[in-house]
């Protein structure tokens, strides 16, 4: 019996790529080299820096520069978090529905709080979630179960009981990890080699409003 719903944040509930290729595109411009189309930027988007400056610059963390470059990046993104930033089609609704059945629902990402916060505030989900961790509250990161099992603690609800709805492979590995249901946001980002399909997770969605037939 489901009695709680947890989120990832960016491909899941907000499509936050066109403000993060933006922050790429210029650190690119201003190297002199032309600008990633957003159809290629999108399935790096729900990795971070880490996966945006590995495409447009074929670099990692451990190499020389990496670190100060990561740096502008998050810099660029600062000025621009949430321009072209918008929840995902049907979110709102499903949330309002979540509500209406008095199920609780919460956010965990792996963003950044001084990234996740603001962007949770202005896209108006801030008093509405039951619970909020980000990627540097925690020791671990998902895919690690830890930030999952610190949601389920401070909402109240056994892991079991929860729904974990997420768009990259280690959304499905940390739910398992953490004993909650992995259902794949298959609108997201999907930024993964493997197809979703191939995850371990028994349901895919393509359309956020579809979540409610799980619960």
């Amino acid at each position: 019996m489901i009695k709680a719903v947890l989120f990832d944040f960016d491909g899941t509930l907000a499509d936050t790529a066109p403000d993060l290729g933006h922050a790429l595109n210029r650190l690119r411009t201003v190297r002199g080299l032309s600008e990633l189309p957003l159809s290629l930027i999108r399935p790096q988007a729900s990795a971070g820096s880490r996966g945006l400056l590995g495409l447009g610059f074929n670099i990692k963390p451990g190499d020389n520069g990496y670190e100060s470059m990561r740096d502008e990046f998050l810099d660029c993104y600062t000025q621009r978090l949430c321009h072209d930033t918008r929840l995902f089609p049907g979110v709102n609704n499903l949330l309002d529905q979540l509500h209406q059945r008095n199920l609780p629902w919460g956010i965990v990402t792996n963003k950044p709080a001084r990234f996740a916060y603001p962007l949770i505030e202005l896209l108006g989900l801030a008093q509405k979630a039951a619970c909020i961790v980000c990627g540097d509250e925690t020791v671990n990161i998902k895919p690690h179960p830890e930030p999952l099992l610190t949601a389920s603690h401070k909402i109240a609800v056994t892991p079991s009981h929860c729904i974990y709805l997420g768009d990259d492979i280690r959304d499905v590995q940390a739910s398992h990890a953490a004993g909650m249901q992995p259902i794949i946001a298959r609108y997201g980002y999907l930024g993964s080699d493997q197809p979703p399909e191939q995850w371990g997770a028994q349901y895919l969605i393509d359309h956020p409003e579809e979540l409610l037939a799980y619960i």
